[in-house]
């Protein structure tokens, strides 16, 4: 039970990676990685997200008609992603204003509708909801790897605290303006594929 608990939250951070390997939700990944606390919070919203909406739809996965199970997914994720963002609203609204759209689009993550259509449908509460906690680490990994880089590269500052002194600031830094643009994540993304697939060449693709 525990061998398969470590499983399902570590396996899709490397083996399995949802943006690395599956190359899914690339979209926000390119969209809010300038700045690490707008990338935890993305983190946060699509592990929750992922996680209840997986553990919801496992529950009733039963009682759900074929027919209609993916508009009953899309319902149960839209419900959720309102909820999160109606809390960023109350309470962090400047990081809601800072996220914009992106959090409203984790409707259309191809991670959360994946999880739920492939993992959850067929499997019990407790392990969809671990699943789904597991894709948001790997997801998040990625994201915050993505941050990491573009932030203290291309402004100077860590988590908003300076670490590296940009010279229009009398610092010794110049700063990297390629990282600044949203098309640097693309990159950034690319070569951690590149890394982890070479590391691990079972993630490669077959010719």
């Amino acid at each position: 039970m525990a061998e398969r608990t470590r499983d399902l939250l570590l396996r899709s951070i490397i083996e399995r990676n949802p943006i690395a390997l599956l190359v899914l939700g690339i979209c926000s990944a390119l969209a809010v990685t300038s700045q690490l606390i707008t990338a935890a919070v993305m983190f946060v919203c699509v592990t929750l997200v992922v996680a209840f909406s997986s553990l919801t739809i496992s529950i009733v996965r039963h009682q759900i008609p074929s027919s209609v199970r993916i508009g009953i997914q899309i319902t149960v994720i839209a419900t959720l992603v309102i909820l999160v963002d109606q809390v960023l609203r109350a309470f962090y609204f400047d990081l809601s204003k800072q996220l914009s759209i992106y959090v409203g689009l984790i409707i259309t993550n191809c991670i959360v509708m994946g999880r739920a259509e492939g993992f959850a449908m067929s499997n019990p509460p407790i392990d969809s909801f671990l699943d789904g906690i597991g894709n948001g680490l790997g997801y998040g990994f990625v994201l915050m790897f993505v941050a990491a880089v573009r932030e203290l590269f291309g402004a100077g500052t860590f988590f908003g605290m300076e670490v590296l002194p940009l010279t229009t600031n009398g610092g010794w830094y110049l700063r990297n303006g390629f990282l600044v643009l949203p098309v640097s994540a693309f990159f950034l993304i690319a070569l951690l594929i590149w890394f982890l697939r070479t590391i691990d060449p079972v993630q490669q693709e077959e010719r």
